[in-house]
């Protein structure tokens, strides 16, 4: 059964749709790709699936017993979020908030994610550190961390390798391809169609042309074939 299924979405802000009659299904141990042009609609997709922000119509259902605190959310990483003055530890065990309800501390299963966390992101050695004084790849891997302390079934990922080096940026793209191995279901926003392709079980590509399928349909679809051909695999964000 699907854990998530969209049906004739349209989705905007302020009045202006952006993108519409969107369909497409992920199920379990999926790993989706969302890639389409600057402008498509690619986060406003994601805020609308986490219910941050409404869409103009269509339907979003859940299965597979799926429940908002089983869903784990990695977004864009702000230059603030860059500098905040806590720990390591703090910040991924901040990820468990939403499974306390009405306790105001954390509890022992809590803590006990946290660590568990950090030691599938290899970074218990950083758990006292500031997170303001780590490298960009380092701060990835915390909230990365962070994340999987709210992610039960699915992980929901914005563009987890902008600014990052090349040694960082496969770095992350491995901890997720394991994090998908090991039964944990992805979608991700990329920029990187090549990365896509290689990575991913499923492409939605949105804008002027939208496709969803396996990466095998996408790369004989007309739209597989001419954005998966420029500048090497790549498009603009």
């Amino acid at each position: 059964m699907a854990l998530l299924t969209v049906t004739d979405l349209s989705l905007g802000y302020e009045g202006r749709t952006i993108a519409k009659d969107l369909c497409f299904s992920v199920n379990p141990g999926d790993y989706l790709c969302i890639v389409g042009e600057n402008g498509s609609g690619k986060t406003t997709l994601m805020r609308t699936l986490l219910h941050l922000q409404a869409p103009i119509s269509g339907e979003i259902s859940v299965g597979d017993g799926l429940k908002k605190n089983e869903i784990g959310y990695l977004p864009q990483q702000t230059f603030i979020q860059k500098d905040f003055p806590a720990s390591v530890r703090e910040i991924v065990l901040s990820g468990c908030q939403g499974r306390c309800g009405l306790r105001p501390f954390y509890g022992k299963k809590d803590k006990e994610a946290a660590t568990k966390a950090l030691e599938r992101m290899g970074i218990s050695n950083l758990a006292d550190r500031c997170y303001r004084e780590l490298s960009g790849g380092q701060q990835q891997r915390v909230l990365l961390a962070r994340a999987l302390c709210a992610s039960g079934k699915l992980l929901l990922l914005d563009e987890p390798v902008t600014g990052l080096d090349p040694k960082a940026t496969a770095d992350m793209y491995g901890l997720i391809e394991e994090l998908n191995r090991d039964g944990l279901t992805i979608i991700m926003i990329s920029h990187d169609i090549a990365a896509a392709i290689r990575y991913a079980s499923h492409i939605l590509h949105i804008g002027t042309r939208v496709f969803f399928g396996t990466k095998e349909e996408y790369l004989v679809s007309d739209t597989g074939r001419y954005f998966a051909g420029q500048e090497g695999g790549e498009c603009d964000a």
